[in-house]
């Protein structure tokens, strides 16, 4: 986008474009601009060369050919719209600097353009020099115009205005930006995620910005603003322009923010302590918002077709452990999960280690209850962690940033922390009573219900599915079960599991 231009201005660009299109330039070049200016014969730059010595009957003459193109009626057709070479864009900009300078206008007139076309290409001086221009005396002209400043009769203090002008200006601008990477975010978690949590705490927090914000006069942001003339418009790189996933987007989005906020953080602090202090507080939001939503899409992305999860303890097992594994497996299973209590590190150890190696033959994922450390010794692909367990960003450091990190909630508040605090996946429950564990106090299928609405991060229903409960579960909204004591203690584990997978809706 170039600087606004004087209509004479814009003729003679256009005039350009045209040349540059009859002669098959891929770009209009700097002695095109000029031969177009010159052209122009009542216009400022033309008068302009003439008080500097062009002799302007002989320039016409010599190029006669070239200003009987430019001369020629201009169709309104985009195929004359011929991209600008580097320095006729710079000469642009560099004019609308001298008309500041000179006249406090910010609109390029021809005369400006013609000083700073010379200036920025030193093989145009030569160009004229032959027909009696002189560079040094048209910019002696130039600079004649220059408005001399006013005199007042008593000192103008402008030091303390100039820079609450600059604060506001750069506040505003960092106030946009953050307003508009939230809205891109928010707009992953509502369209692409149709996740209800993560949305809501978007939204949530736009409007804490807002809040935060109207500390500041919304009348002297907009005074402030001056898009025309930000030099960073213009500015751009290559990667700018190119994102290769909707998660790159997502994590440019979140980087996007987070200096928006900082830079709202250290200029609020001119305003006041306050304003600087709460946009910190909501900056650090985003940061763990940025590793819900970084890991939440990853998690989505593995257990994408995980609909049926079996935890099986050996001594509840009526046959032993690698058949149910293999005919869990066989019958639709995609996650096993080592549930022990009563065994010794040392023997853990060694059935996890029997179990990862029955897993990897029977091509399902292999999670350890509550031992991160056992998980990682054994090259688990997991922990799953109770809410009395080690906090997921312990076990992250354990198992690093690849593991598939399960929590235990049993209510709202619960799952909302864990979605937060970075898991892959949660267990909702206990829904129904169990077998293989007494519950104190059971969720229902009221909390599924409201898990199934609040995200849409993996979300095993837990607690007493069997074949005989998951249809109410699954009325509740799951789509994805845990289950222990229906598999473990059957008969034809491979049939139990194909029937619950049969009663589980597609995801």
């Amino acid at each position: 986008m170039l600087p606004e231009l004087t209509p004479a201005v814009a003729r003679v660009l256009e005039a350009a474009q045209l040349h540059a299109s009859v002669l098959g330039l891929s770009e209009v070049l700097p002695i095109s601009l000029l031969h177009a200016l010159l052209a122009e014969e009542e216009g400022r730059a033309c008068s302009l060369a003439v008080a500097a010595g062009l002799d302007a009957a002989a320039f016409r003459a010599s190029h006669a050919e070239t200003l009987e193109v430019l001369a020629r009626p201009r169709l309104p057709s985009p195929s004359s719209a011929v991209p600008l070479h580097p320095r006729v864009r710079s000469a642009f900009f560099a004019a609308r600097d001298l008309a500041r300078e000179l006249s406090g206008e910010s609109a390029v007139a021809s005369d400006a353009l013609l000083l700073a076309l010379l200036r920025s290409d030193e093989t145009l001086p030569a160009e004229l020099e032959p027909f009696g221009l002189r560079v040094a005396k048209l910019e002696a002209l130039m600079l004649a115009q220059r408005q001399p400043p006013p005199k007042l009769e008593h000192p103008l203090h402008l030091g303390a205005c100039t820079e609450r002008m600059d604060a506001a200006r750069l506040l505003d601008a960092c106030a946009n930006r953050a307003r508009e990477g939230l809205r891109v975010l928010e707009d992953y978690c509502r369209f692409v995620l149709d996740d209800a949590f993560l949305c809501r705490t978007l939204k949530e927090w736009r409007h804490d910005l807002k809040a935060i914000l109207d500390e500041l006069s919304p009348s002297l942001l907009l005074q402030a603003r001056d898009t025309r003339h930000d030099v960073g418009v213009e500015l751009s790189t290559p990667s700018e322009q190119y994102r290769a996933s909707l998660g790159d987007v997502v994590q440019a989005n979140c980087k996007r923010v987070q200096e928006a906020l900082r830079s709202l953080e250290e200029y609020g602090k001119v305003h006041s302590p306050g304003l600087g202090q709460a946009l910190g507080q909501l900056r650090y939001r985003v940061y763990t918002l940025e590793r819900a939503l970084v890991l939440g899409v990853s998690a989505r992305q593995r257990l994408q077709g995980a609909r049926l999860y079996v935890l099986l303890t050996g001594s509840q097992c009526v046959a032993s452990l690698d058949w149910i594994i293999a005919e869990a497996a066989a019958g639709g299973a995609q996650i096993v999960q080592l549930r022990e209590k009563d065994k010794s590190d040392r023997e853990l150890l060694e059935r996890a280690r029997q179990v990862r190696r029955w897993t990897r033959q029977a091509g399902v994922l292999f999670i350890v209850n509550d031992r991160a450390d056992i998980a990682r010794l054994v090259e688990a692909d997991g922990v799953h962690l109770g809410q009395d367990d080690l906090p997921v960003k312990e076990a992250r450091r354990i198992l690093g940033p690849d593991a598939l990190i399960g929590v235990s909630t049993h209510n709202l508040d619960q799952l909302r922390q864990a979605i937060l605090d970075g898991a892959s996946y949660v267990g909702i429950g206990p829904t129904f009573p169990s077998n293989t564990k007494d519950f104190t106090e059971i969720a229902g299928l009221e909390f599924v219900r409201q898990a199934m609405a609040e995200t849409t991060l993996p979300a095993f229903v837990i607690g007493g599915v069997n074949p005989q409960t998951i249809r109410a579960a699954v009325a509740a909204g799951a789509r994805r079960v845990a289950v222990s004591s229906a598999i473990a203690q059957a008969d034809d584990p491979r049939a139990v599991c194909a029937d619950l997978l049969a009663a589980l809706p597609a995801l």
